[in-house]
């Protein structure tokens, strides 16, 4: 099992800048989570899991990171996730926050069950989806990157597709030694990729009060003004292609050329 912590200063804004609960400011009660994970037909495994939690004393966020690296691990990690939680409960952490997390609470609920392991999340935190918030403040759907975009959040890491991350995990759990012949610097990204989704989570909930519907419509205005223009490439680009069809397949091509004539 890999583990990883990195501890990254921050500054927790002022209350009327940060995501409220009920009219009470939570950002250093709470949890930030993700998981990535892999699923055939079922849940399969956790590939990592990925937690971040505010430290008023360091003034910092301190990430904690699990990767497994073998099928053996596929047990081991839902253990120490479940520790992880008792123990940051015990630190008087209350909320458990997440973007979407519907899925990623389907995917561990059903390994706790596969694995007798007993635990309930819904019992000892409170839930918070920052989808569900912005759908509520904006009365609007959105994506993590553009939620992302939103808040002025650059990501320094490389984005990785779901697809990817199944690939890779599916490989781990088959083949005994394929981490261990995994490129470094793909272990690294894939932990990047996860450490981003989770610290992010909390720099979206310390500025949340920073974005306004104007901010929302000029976002939409400039993802609108892109797809067209991406759009307008791929016409472009597939007319080309179909002009240097009809031009390869013309009957009389070169004919001229052999005839002495030019065009």
């Amino acid at each position: 099992m890999l583990k990883q912590q990195e501890v990254i200063p921050v500054a927790v804004q002022g209350s009327e800048q940060t995501l409220k609960f009920h009219g009470k400011e939570i950002i250093r009660n709470a949890i930030f989570f993700d998981l990535e994970h892999y699923l055939y037909k079922e849940p399969i495994a956790i590939g990592v899991f990925g937690a971040a939690v505010y430290d008023e004393a360091e003034k910092a966020v301190i990430t904690t990171q699990y990767m497994i690296e073998n099928k053996r691990d596929a047990r081991a990690i839902l253990e120490l996730t479940k520790e992880y939680f008792i123990n940051q409960k015990n630190n008087g952490k209350q909320y458990l926050v997440t973007f979407s997390g519907n899925n990623d609470f389907l995917v561990i609920n059903h390994l706790y069950q596969k694995y007798d392991i007993l635990y309930s999340f819904e019992d000892e935190f409170e839930l918070i989806d920052l989808q569900k918030e912005y759908e509520h403040k904006f009365q609007k759907n959105i994506g993590l990157k553009n939620l992302e975009k939103l808040h002025q959040i650059d990501r320094g890491g490389e984005l990785i597709s779901g697809m990817t991350l199944a690939k890779t995990f599916s490989k781990i759990i088959k083949d005994q030694g394929y981490f261990d012949r995994m490129p470094l610097e793909k272990v690294e990204k894939i932990l990047k990729y996860n450490e981003e989704d989770v610290v992010n989570l909390f720099n979206i909930m310390n500025r949340w009060e920073s974005v306004t519907m104007d901010d929302v419509l000029i976002l939409e205005e400039k993802l609108q003004r892109e797809k067209m223009e991406k759009l307008a490439l791929k016409a472009l680009l597939e007319e080309q292609i179909e002009l240097e069809k009809d031009e390869s397949n013309h009957p009389f091509k070169g004919q001229k050329e052999e005839l002495g004539y030019s065009s």
